[in-house]
């Protein structure tokens, strides 16, 4: 979305509340409900959606007065921000905007807890992204293959950037993709295994972009993975931890996540599959002995995401039950206990060539 759009959509939300003011109406916000009972799952589009219900914040509600005060603060400040080309951190943006009311003993804001939330409402009251509004979290995540990408009028080659790669901000729309060489894009979990696939030189030898997470993905990262399959029309395989949080990390990188469902169109990657590691590879690779026992925490898990309609398909219920059986969850570095190239000679080759991986 351009900016003028965004400063349009700012603009349309101060008319409105000015108009109900003029009307002598509470002013008010309208929002879609963000709970766990308005959030569906699209089973044809494979992603997480908000449903249709609504939820209205109201100046006049004692309930609602202070978060529709601070809701109008972000919204006032965003629209400045856009105007004059600036972004920051939501936590500049805490501090730009928290003051004592004067004539008051109240503050604006008395946590950042207070505003990040709102900001969230924010975007959903107005259907655009963080990012579209100026604002930024923490960068994470880590890009690395043959690939040029235009970033504010300089342009990075991003294969030659030594061992480091090409550190992913929090906002990629910036980013311009000038010309690529790649077949498809691996996204890695884990920071470790992505300088190991580096280190072996993977990305270049099977012509690959590597996108590490670090973890659970910041929405940079989600957003930049999305961009690359739907703008450059690359396939995408993840590359996890063989255990319920690794699983889960995939899912929010191809279906989206409740607290942004929202956003699960842009930040979602629906055709992505998972290559490992997965149950089945313990004893395709005689891997038994470099397993994890399950601890307690990892069984709850398990059974919550065997709850999730997404993990229903047989192939996950297969692999899910089966980690429960067996009481074991495997890490991707346990593929060093073959050596340190078996994962980029052997086992990521031989599963991407046989397309041995998960829907």
């Amino acid at each position: 979305m351009d900016e003028t759009e965004v400063v349009r959509r700012l603009t349309k939300l101060g008319e409105e509340i000015v108009e109900e003011i003029r009307l002598e109406e509470s002013p008010r916000i309208r929002m879609p409900q963000r709970g766990i009972g308005n959030i569906i799952f699209n089973e044809k589009k494979n992603i997480l959606e908000l449903g249709n219900k609504k939820s209205t914040r109201s100046f006049m509600n004692v309930a609602h007065s202070r978060k529709f005060m601070q809701t109008i603060l972000i919204a006032n400040k965003c629209k400045e921000f856009v105007g004059r080309d600036k972004t920051a951190s939501i936590r500049e943006l805490y501090y730009q905007l928290k003051h004592t009311i004067p004539g008051t003993k109240e503050n604006t804001f008395d946590d950042q807890s207070e505003s990040d939330p709102l900001i969230v409402d924010l975007e959903t009251a107005l259907g655009v992204l963080r990012e579209e509004l100026h604002l930024k979290a923490d960068d994470k995540g880590t890009l690395i293959g043959r690939i040029r990408i235009e970033d504010s009028g300089d342009v990075i080659d991003c294969s030659k950037l030594g061992r480091s790669g090409l550190s992913v901000p929090s906002i990629v729309e910036h980013y311009k993709f000038m010309d690529f060489e790649a077949d498809y894009v691996l996204v890695i979990e884990t920071g470790a295994m992505f300088d190991r696939l580096v280190e072996e030189r993977f990305h270049l030898k099977n012509d690959c972009i590597m996108v590490s997470t670090k973890g659970q993905a910041a929405r940079g990262c989600r957003r930049l993975v999305h961009r690359l399959r739907n703008e450059l029309n690359l396939p995408v395989i993840m590359f996890t931890d063989g255990d319920p949080w690794g699983y889960y990390i995939y899912s929010v990188m191809k279906a989206g996540s409740m607290a942004l469902a929202h956003e699960s169109r842009r930040l979602g990657t629906p055709s992505m599959n998972l290559v490992g590691m997965t149950m089945t590879d313990i004893d395709t690779y005689g891997l038994d002995k470099v397993t994890e026992t399950l601890k307690e925490v990892d069984r709850k898990r398990i059974k919550e995401l065997l709850q999730y309609p997404w993990f229903r398909k047989k192939q996950w219920k297969k692999e899910l039950e089966l980690m429960a059986k067996k009481g074991v969850r495997i890490e991707q570095q346990a593929l060093a206990s073959k050596s340190l190239e078996f994962v980029a000679e052997e086992y990521l080759p031989e599963k991407i060539e046989k397309k041995v991986m998960l829907p």
